[in-house]
């Protein structure tokens, strides 16, 4: 059944890319928090019936979302972004495990403290993957730029 899914996901790889970067509309935004503290929202809203992974899924299921910071000597990331939803656990038999997602809406946010009262951006890239009930989309990659004032 897993060999027969993977035929599936690489079958739609040409239509789901065109897809999925239109399903899924990202948001990012940063509210600062104090003088050298902000807080960055990336929130991912999906259409009914599409889901996105939460970053903490065990090995052998779908593609987890995953950020990716670029270096900035300027600032320090505190930790790794914490999931803001309504989390659904449930077992999927395409993959066999137990997965967790969020529907229609999760913020991801992350917490980051300049090294000083100055102006940077936060840079980088959300690789995700989206399903809904009958099929899932191969994962993407957005990219995202976001100014700290």
């Amino acid at each position: 059944m897993k060999f027969l899914f993977s035929i599936l996901l690489v079958s739609f790889s040409v239509i789901g890319n065109a897809q999925s970067n239109t399903l899924v509309k990202w948001h990012f935004a940063a509210k600062k928090l104090s003088a050298t503290t902000y807080e960055l929202r990336m929130t991912a809203a999906l259409p009914a019936g599409w889901h996105i992974y939460s970053q903490n899924m065990a090995d052998g299921g779908p593609e987890p979302t995953k950020f990716t910071f670029a270096k900035n000597a300027l600032l320090i990331n505190e930790g790794k972004p914490k999931e803001v939803g309504k989390l659904i656990k449930s077992h999927d038999e395409n993959f066999g495990i137990d997965v967790k997602y969020y529907a229609n809406k999760v913020d991801f946010v992350q917490t980051v403290t300049l090294k000083g009262k100055i102006k940077t951006n936060v840079s980088g890239e959300v690789e995700y993957m989206i399903c809904n009930d009958s099929k899932c989309l191969p994962p993407t990659t957005a990219r995202f730029n976001i100014a700290l004032k």
